[in-house]
């Protein structure tokens, strides 16, 4: 039975892993991801893969590590957070890199918006709460996960934190800063733009991309999918997985869509075909990520790393273009200036930085040293920072 039970598990296990690699190979056309995520944990099992804190003069060497603002890193699409995959680190072990950092475990597939709203309370503390009138709109519960103690719950405009968001993560910044700006959160009337302390975009999606419209949304109007398309398969994936709803599954690896009550115990064998004929859940509704991250473009959109087209990862440019300034030498643009998005082209593959710190060798470490670097030591506040301005 021991034996037996063990082999379900690796099997279980390999599913999930596989799952996952093909949802990453739908979106980004990587043949390398499973290989690096089969090496990754392997690492995890046998090994220790330790980063060591950058120790520099005048950085955290200097001062009291619990005086630093945390650094708060945000995956992307599909991506997880600290917890998720058996351990395995999406950002492969670059927030040991620095003694002061979180890494929040979002919804992999979830809009832009309900995770803007999870990060909140991920810091913050209590129940997720999506708003009612967005939650009456997507056919979704009002009320998510509860945190029972914040990761950072003196956050505020005195404490504000360093966001550093991959892809998607981005732009989840950007719009929990509008969030912010908004005094959107119930309960929280003081909240202000000025709690982000800066937004650092590696591989930003903050003008969308036209992959999406390449793996089955239609362009048309960005939101529904084609009936015959790759992410319909995903789509079916994930209904089913969410409807089985194991939970020692779901700790392993889960998609976010909890609070659509998709699971078998609340829908039953006749909501769940009225959820795979695409009548009910996030996918009819379309508050799910993808339908965020499409864009009407020409051919100033064709350079891309795979997965984000290079146009839209500089700086927002919609609905308004922001200021920007190309970033050749790193003495050029300092000290950094608020309401400026400064950036660095870097040739490579768009998860080059992520899961796996091998593959990139030693850029990684020259990416996320600098990464550190400028939130620890060249990111100040002169005057307040407007959300639809860009902070680094």
């Amino acid at each position: 039975m021991i034996r037996l039970w063990v082999s379900a598990l690796q099997l279980l296990e390999l599913f999930v892993s596989s799952l996952v690699h093909l949802v990453y190979g739908f979106y980004i056309f990587s043949t390398a991801l499973a290989g690096d995520l089969s090496q990754a944990l392997n690492e995890i099992r046998f090994k220790s893969n330790v980063i060591a804190p950058v120790k520099e003069e005048g950085l955290i060497g200097s001062t009291n590590s619990d005086d630093l603002p945390p650094i708060v890193l945000v995956h992307g699409i599909f991506g997880f957070g600290k917890g998720r995959l058996g351990g395995l680190s999406y950002f492969a072990g670059a927030e040991k890199k620095d003694e002061r950092v979180l890494v929040p475990d979002l919804g992999s597939l979830t809009s832009i918006y309900d995770r803007a709203r999870e990060l909140f309370y991920y810091l913050k503390g209590g129940q997720v709460d999506y708003g009612e009138e967005h939650s009456k709109a997507c056919g979704h519960s009002q009320f998510g996960r509860i945190y029972e103690q914040g990761h950072y719950p003196e956050w505020d405009e005195d404490h504000p934190l360093h966001f550093v968001g991959h892809s998607a993560g981005a732009q989840v910044v950007r719009v929990l800063q509008q969030m912010l700006a908004d005094k959107a959160f119930r309960g929280y009337e003081g909240t202000s733009e000025n709690w982000v302390l800066s937004l650092t975009s590696l591989s930003g999606a903050f003008n969308g991309t036209t992959r999406a419209y390449f793996d089955g949304m239609q362009p048309e109007d960005g939101r529904t999918m084609k009936p015959v398309c790759l992410l319909q398969l995903l789509r079916l994936g994930v209904i089913v997985f969410d409807w089985l709803d194991i939970s020692w599954l779901k700790a392993y690896y889960n998609f976010g869509f909890d609070h659509f009550n998709m699971s078998w115990k609340k829908m039953g064998v006749w909501g769940l075909a009225d959820c795979l004929m695409g009548n009910t859940g996030p996918f009819a509704s379309g508050d799910w990520i993808l339908p965020d991250l499409t864009i009407q473009g020409d051919e100033d959109w064709w350079d891309n790393d795979g997965a984000l087209n290079t146009i839209s990862m500089t700086h927002p440019r919609l609905p308004v273009e922001h200021p920007s300034q190309l970033v050749v030498r790193d003495s050029d643009c300092q000290p950094l200036q608020p309401g400026i998005w400064y950036y660095k082209i870097v040739e490579g593959d768009h998860i080059l930085f992520i899961i796996n710190r091998e593959r990139a060798g030693v850029q990684f470490d020259m990416i996320y040293d600098s990464i550190f670097q400028r939130c620890r030591k060249h990111v100040f506040r002169k005057t307040p920072m407007l959300p639809n301005q860009a902070h680094q």
